[in-house]
């Protein structure tokens, strides 16, 4: 079997200690922002230095997506949400639980990558998601 690829460049990384989301933030007004950057989406000052965030989240909203989105390779029904990251950065993200009914607002998530589906030259295509943390 090939070697894993990331669904796209500079999203996220797999260090030693798990996924990080590759995070920007602004050198003038201080905000984070995602995906990282060299210019602030928020106020336009450039030189935006990159961090990493993650794995902590919690759980702002949520829903089911139960068919493709056009381009989508991987399988469906599938959870999507937004979440919290420790640095009050809140980030659109998939989630692992599909079933909108075993999710709940400040739910501890955490970051994890996981195979999306398998491109044509047999590469498994990671990406980055949420999944509830054990209660």
């Amino acid at each position: 079997m090939a070697d894993p690829r990331p669904v796209t460049a500079n999203l996220f990384t797999l260090g030693p200690e798990g996924p990080r989301l590759l995070t920007g933030r602004c050198p003038g007004c201080d905000k984070p922002h995602f995906p990282a950057a060299s210019l602030c989406p928020y106020c336009g000052a450039e030189g935006c230095r990159t961090e990493l965030a993650g794995p902590a989240a919690r759980l702002w909203l949520w829903t089911a997506v139960t068919s493709s989105p056009p381009g989508y390779r991987g399988p469906v029904p599938y959870g999507f949400g937004i979440v919290e990251l420790e640095s009050g950065l809140r980030v659109v993200t998939r989630l692992t639980e599909a079933r909108p009914e075993r999710l709940h607002a400040g739910q501890r998530m955490r970051l994890v990558a996981t195979p999306l589906y398998t491109d044509d030259e047999g590469h498994p295509v990671l990406a980055y998601a949420f999944a509830p943390e054990a209660s």
